[in-house]
């Protein structure tokens, strides 16, 4: 009730700003944050009268994209990636705020008995004895997948796991487990939670984890500073907030 409240008043709040134009703002967000936007999109257009353009990929091609010219109104990448194209003046100076957090977990069938992912032995007994285990290519530069990889070296079963794996190019690895095209999957939690028939089994053990956060920046070109300023405070507005919560991320 508290949430729903919280919406309607930030909901009324930004309807009452006054703005001399609608604007057409042009986003480019991490894959990771693809639940939580396209669950904010409409109630941040029908509140302020502004549109949403978003463009969806994993943050190196992000990144990558924008150091070559591209650019956005906001963007919605890791705080590391921000930061550096901040200081190579591709992001607005002073506009970075930090949205949320959210950790390497793994995925499996829902309503399957859990594996036990508890320690760093166990999760390696789990992935030895799972018949397959879905993550993001690393040579695409997705953040799980590329840490995943490197986890699998450290545990010493690369090559054993070879034969049971399967890439796909960003944020699908819980779908695939969700029809069940893969026994595990291993993902952002915020890839997870959002997907029906897969659930969340837990994050990465101890130091095998990893943690991202996100946040958002304005281009350095945008038309409207002020609309995409707005874009920010919605989504790190309470409503924001318990949206981002739902979806499997730790709000900042």
């Amino acid at each position: 009730m508290m949430a729903a409240f919280g919406c309607s008043a930030f909901l009324v709040f930004l309807a009452g700003v006054p703005a001399a134009r609608a604007a057409e703002l042009r986003v480019m967000s991490t894959v990771a944050l693809t639940a939580t936007l396209d669950d904010l999109k409409p109630k941040f257009e029908s509140a302020t009268g502004h549109k949403l353009t978003i463009i969806y990929s994993v943050i190196a091609d992000l990144k990558k994209r924008i150091q070559d010219g591209e650019t956005a109104d906001v963007m919605l990448l890791s705080r590391a990636a921000l930061d550096d194209l901040q200081a190579q003046g591709k992001v607005a100076s002073g506009s970075i705020a930090n949205v949320a957090s959210s950790s390497v977990a793994v995925a499996a069938r829902a309503g399957a008995p859990k594996p036990d992912i508890s320690t760093t032995d166990a999760l390696k007994r789990t992935l030895l004895a799972g018949k397959s285990v879905v993550y993001a290519d690393p040579a695409k530069g997705g953040a799980s997948g590329v840490h995943f990889a490197k986890m699998l070296e450290r545990l010493g079963i690369a090559d054993e796991m070879k034969a049971k794996t399967i890439l796909v190019p960003g944020a699908q690895a819980a779908e695939v487990v969700s029809k069940g095209d893969a026994e595990l999957g291993v993902a952002m939690a915020s890839e997870i939670v959002p997907i029906p028939g897969a659930q969340l089994v837990g994050l990465l053990p101890g130091d095998l984890g990893m943690m991202l956060v996100f946040s958002a920046g304005i281009g350095p070109t945008s038309g409207d500073s002020t609309a995409a300023k707005a874009l920010i405070q919605f989504i790190t507005s309470p409503a924001g907030a318990a949206v981002l919560k739902s979806k499997g991320m730790d709000p900042a």
